[in-house]
């Protein structure tokens, strides 16, 4: 399935399958990944040993101090945040209300005593627009995963038919906050992993129409210095196929990097997506390698996640796992999904 000939070999049934793994996924990974977030690879293996299910937070967790066992972050959240929007605006997002509602969503987190804000990048961003600058403009410095954590949504929402209106929804995603190549590059490069699993895609296949759109997303937004985001994926890819299943964690912590660079987490998590096609997809055991890695363990997971369950189906996913997500963070993503399905099949 090449990009130029990318057409659907999913049912409507299959779509709803596959679009529910990949929000469940999302915040499956998210959960499994909240209680080492921020915490070095050392870290996580004296305290943890390796991840192998959903583990409560310790008192010391540096950003979600004591959360029980199965809790989403702000990957999550801020995803749904974006497919709300997505839904209200039709399929557009709107970029001061986009602002606004995030704005108002690290108010709330403050207000429950979390340690989970906003990032570097959203976090200037926004700034900027409280002190009068335009949307367009606020977002030209951020270069982080934030956008890219929040995009399975408009993977849900669009297609690939056509590669120009796919790589607009990304950039209305990026806009505000993260409106620059590496920002883009990364967003369209988890959207179309996204994307091309609902409409059938094998998950090799996928990450291919991910590599491929994040060449298409680096022609947008403001140039910053950094690796291409598509070639770094490649690259991966090539490396993971060479090398020995066992060095790869320490590898990609090594030599790609786990910060909240998007050159670095967005490539994280598709090399452990290619791992998982080449050795048969177990996301249960693919979500814990990716928690156990250090640095931004959340966002590499929920990323994962949204990818492996795109392309596996809602089915796929550790059923006891989920259920505990959804009772512990009273989440049903179910009306939310078939609502981004709605804009999916409208675009077509």
């Amino acid at each position: 399935m090449s990009m130029s000939t990318l057409t659907s070999t999913s049912s409507a049934q299959e779509r709803v399958e596959r679009a529910r793994g990949a929000f469940y996924g999302l915040a499956l990974g998210d959960a499994f990944g909240m209680p080492t977030q921020s915490l070095s690879r050392a870290q996580i293996a004296a305290q943890f040993g390796r991840i192998t299910t959903l583990e409560d937070a310790r008192t010391d967790q540096p950003i979600a101090p004591g959360m029980p066992a199965g809790s989403v972050t702000d990957d999550t959240e801020q995803a749904v945040l974006v497919g709300e929007l997505l839904v209200a605006g039709q399929g557009t997002i709107e970029p001061r209300m986009f602002a606004q509602r995030l704005i108002e969503w690290e108010a709330s987190m403050k207000a429950r005593g979390s340690l989970d804000l906003l990032g570097p990048s959203t976090k200037r961003a926004i700034q900027m627009i409280i002190d009068g600058e335009a949307p367009d403009q606020s977002g030209r410095f951020g270069t982080t995963n934030g956008a890219a954590m929040r995009v399975t949504p408009v993977g849900i929402a669009t297609d690939l038919h056509d590669r120009a209106a796919f790589i607009d929804a990304v950039v209305q995603s990026c806009r505000v906050t993260h409106n620059t190549t590496l920002g883009i590059a990364s967003a369209a490069a988890v959207a179309a992993a996204v994307s091309a699993g609902i409409e059938g895609a094998s998950l090799a296949e996928a990450l291919d129409a991910g590599a491929a759109l994040a060449d298409a997303g680096e022609a947008h937004g403001y140039w910053v210095a950094g690796g291409r985001i598509g070639e770094r994926i490649r690259w991966a890819r090539e490396f993971v196929a060479q090398g020995p299943a066992d060095a790869i964690p320490q590898k990609l912590y090594d030599v790609i990097g786990t910060s909240v660079a998007s050159q670095e987490s967005v490539v994280a998590a598709f090399a452990l997506a290619s791992d998982a096609a080449q050795r048969g997809i177990d996301i249960g055991a693919s979500l814990g390698v990716a928690a156990s890695l250090g640095g931004d363990t959340d966002t590499i997971a929920a990323m994962l996640g949204a990818i492996l369950g795109a392309c596996a189906g809602y089915r796929a996913l550790p059923q006891d796992l989920i259920d505990t997500v959804r009772r512990v963070n009273r989440l049903d993503l179910d009306p939310l999904v078939g609502q981004l399905l709605a804009l999916r099949a409208r675009s077509a």
